[in-house]
């Protein structure tokens, strides 16, 4: 099936449930981290805890290998899946057990333990209810956290129904959840082997940490007299004392729990008591039997990736989940689409790449657009979609770039660059060239673009969906409208700007890059307009990292003299600013990317600057009595908190504004106009659309490129930037 079938499948039958549910994950996050005073310093507590154990992990893990051995159980650490799976199974084997209950664990759904265990026809029970819907629906989880968050009650009620056939049916949240606990309680009773995760295991104590909604963790350890523990080597962290700040994030960031309903540190000793539930009278201290337990810390590829600069910090991760619920195109297709063997999300590319390789995380990184949410969602900061960027490197340098012939001169990367992107990811990530071309040769460009037979062609030869409009080439540019111009700068001004052309206001938006030169000038700041090259974002987006590379230093090499006699950067696109202050980070020489970064800011973060330092709002086009403005900000802007200083200028000119809370508008660039992603993109601006529509705004507005693309193809309408309401001249 292709891509853009089984999105459109995965909308139509899950996408809604999906919504529904790491929606209001969200939003529980967004109320509960709310609470916390130091929220910023526990997740960079989290972090420094989770560095310090990758750096250290052989050390820490011979250190729980003593540690669990003087508790009296075994440490087996396993190279791969199929070890795993042998030491698992020779357990099972020696306890003669026919049954073995499991509590949710990620690791084991990686390495396939249960189909393992059946092979040897042991009857294999997953006890957390979301686990055990998928198993009697023979799907895979759809989600790190919760596996079944695709399936609605309706549906979870008809799967329980058909499968047991209980008297009455089934129909309540409460009436499924006590099927499941009497049902599941009695397998329980009757195993004789309990496996679980852990979501941390302590070195200097061998304490695991299970981080649970429901109790079946511990009644799965309980009642059984064999407890095997598996989880991955990076779980494992110095100390009990580096807990209490996981704790306080996992459950905020997953599910938005102030704290989740069971936390259960376990040291398991062989001499605690196995319970019998259903035994009353006797005391636990005189139950059971000397317990056996296992620890099985999984490998597979995690320390080749701990040897790995750009994949390590996915090793940092705490399957918290925060990241898919985070991510708009995720809240449209879940783990089923977004996601591969085992994980899903926007971490998920990471970690498929290095415990199963880049052909499994291929089928669904592109689904990463690099909008950020994630980041600022990550309990431990990790720095996802530069991680994403890095897997579609390295996917590209092992794919097939197809024919580049018929293409102009200056399209195809250097010797040097990136092996082989797709041929779509080339002449998206290029660009910059197509648009001084289409500029060179306006009008007749735009007829070409417009037409419906090019339309078509380039829905086959690269995959440019024929329902997108392009926007209009202009012949003049930003550039050499402002250096044709007869303004005089002031003698002795204030401040002195560099506005950065990027290539969307340069050869297309002209107007916009106008109204803020026109702003600026009526606020008292004399600006200049070089010719400055593209900032990388585009190439990045596809993958392209060399080429990206190659144009941040064009673009520092181009500014570095500005900066030199103390201009400010402003930069009208978010996007770019992003590259400049973050992205730059990991492209240029800190020598060269700090100057840049600490000088650079956003279009209406500087207005809001100027008029917080005397400047008027006289000099702006104010609103002309109740005026209403529904406005959208861009992902990273967010991302990057600016998104209050577009309110409070708004604001401050007299418009009413009302703003939207959604993730993201679905364009992202070149994703919306790629055709297998274009119902996707769709459906995710659909979010924004009915927010915008129920506003009933004078004006709408959004402060990047692909919103008001995507806007204008939703509403059938004319966005602008909000610049442009601002504009003295307009």
């Amino acid at each position: 099936m292709a891509k853009r079938d089984e999105y459109e499948r995965l909308i139509r039958t899950e996408g809604a449930t999906i919504r529904e549910n790491t929606q209001g994950f969200n939003e529980g996050r967004y109320d509960s981290v709310a609470k916390l005073d130091d929220y910023e310093e526990l997740k960079d507590q989290a972090r420094a805890i989770k560095e310090d154990a990758i750096e250290r992990l052989p050390a820490l893990v011979e250190e729980l290998r003593e540690s669990v051995a003087e508790n009296g159980g075994h440490l087996y650490v396993a190279e791969d899946a199929a070890d795993a799976n042998e030491y698992i199974r020779e357990v099972v084997a020696e306890r003669e057990a026919e049954r073995v209950v499991k509590s949710k664990s990620m690791t084991t759904e990686e390495i396939e333990v249960n189909e393992a265990l059946e092979d040897d026809g042991v009857d294999v029970v997953e006890t957390d209810l979301g686990e055990w819907v998928i198993q009697l629906a023979d799907e895979s989880p759809s989600h790190i956290v919760g596996p079944a968050i695709h399936k609605s009650r309706a549906e979870i009620a008809d799967l329980l129904n058909e499968r047991f056939d209980p008297d009455p049916p089934l129909e309540t949240a409460e009436e499924l959840t006590g099927f499941a606990r009497e049902h599941l309680g009695e397998l329980i009773e009757s195993a004789e082997v309990g496996m679980t995760g852990a979501n941390f295991v302590a070195a200097d104590s061998g304490t695991m940490a299970l981080v649970t909604s429901e109790g079946n963790a511990r009644k799965t350890v309980a009642a059984t007299d064999t407890h095997i523990a598996v989880a991955g080597v990076e779980k494992v962290v110095p100390s009990v004392d580096d807990l209490s700040a996981f704790v306080e994030l996992i459950g905020r960031s997953g599910t938005g729990q102030d704290i989740t309903a069971y936390i259960s540190l376990l040291t398991p000793p062989v001499d605690s008591p196995v319970v019998d539930f259903a035994d009353d009278e006797t005391p636990l201290s005189e139950q059971g039997d000397e317990r056996d337990f296992h620890l099985v810390l999984i490998d597979n590829g995690r320390l080749a990736m701990r040897e790995d600069d750009q994949l390590r910090e996915t090793l940092y991760c705490i399957r918290c989940g925060a990241c898919s619920n985070s991510c708009a195109n995720f809240q449209s297709v879940g783990g089923h689409g977004f996601g591969g063997e085992t994980y899903s999300g926007g971490i998920g590319t990471g970690w498929e790449a290095g415990v199963e390789g880049l052909d499994t995380a291929a089928e669904f990184n592109d689904l990463c657009t690099g909008c950020s949410r994630c980041v600022e969602a990550c309990p431990v900061k990790i720095d996802i979609p530069w991680i994403n960027t890095v897997v579609r490197n390295r996917i590209n340098e092992g794919g097939d770039g197809g024919s580049f012939d018929f293409l102009v001169d200056g399209l195809t990367p250097d010797a040097e660059d990136d092996a082989s992107p797709t041929l779509q990811k080339r002449v998206f990530g290029n660009f910059e060239t197509l648009a001084k071309l289409g500029s060179a040769t306006a009008p007749l460009s735009n007829w070409m673009a417009h037409s419906r037979p090019v339309g078509w062609l380039l829905e086959r030869s690269l995959g440019v969906d024929h329902r997108r409009e392009f926007p209009a080439f202009r012949r003049q540019t930003l550039v050499k409208w402002a250096r044709n111009r007869d303004e005089t700068p002031s003698a002795e001004p204030e401040r002195r700007v560099v506005l950065y052309p990027d290539v969307y206001t340069n050869y297309m938006l002209v107007e916009r890059g106008k109204a803020a030169v026109r702003t600026l000038e009526a606020l008292g700041v004399d600006v200049e307009v070089p010719s400055v090259p593209g900032s990388g974002r585009p190439p990045l987006s596809q993958g392209m990292i060399d080429t990206a590379r190659a144009k941040a230093e064009g673009v520092a090499d181009a500014l570095s003299p500005y900066l030199e006699q103390g201009y400010d950067i402003v930069v009208i696109e978010p996007s770019d600013l992003a590259m400049f202050t973050g992205d730059y980070e990991r492209l240029l020489p800190s020598e060269t990317h700090d100057p840049l970064a600490a000088n650079s800011y956003e279009l209406l973060e500087y207005v809001y600057g100027l008029l917080e330092n005397g400047a008027s709002t006289g000099a702006l086009s104010v609103a002309d009595g109740p005026e209403t403005v529904a406005y959208h900000s861009h992902c990273q802007q967010r991302t990057m908190s600016l998104e209050a200083h577009t309110v409070a200028v708004l604001t401050e000119c007299g418009y009413d504004v009302t703003t939207s809370d959604a993730e993201c508008c679905g364009m992202a660039g070149s994703f919306g106009y790629k055709t297998q992603y274009y119902d996707l993109s769709m459906d995710v601006g659909e979010n924004l659309a009915g927010q915008l529509r129920d506003a009933e705004a004078d004006h709408i507005l959004a402060s990047g490129t692909s919103c008001t693309d995507q806007i204008g193809d939703l509403l059938a309408s004319d966005p602008r930037h909000p610049i442009e309401l601002l504009d003295p001249g307009r």
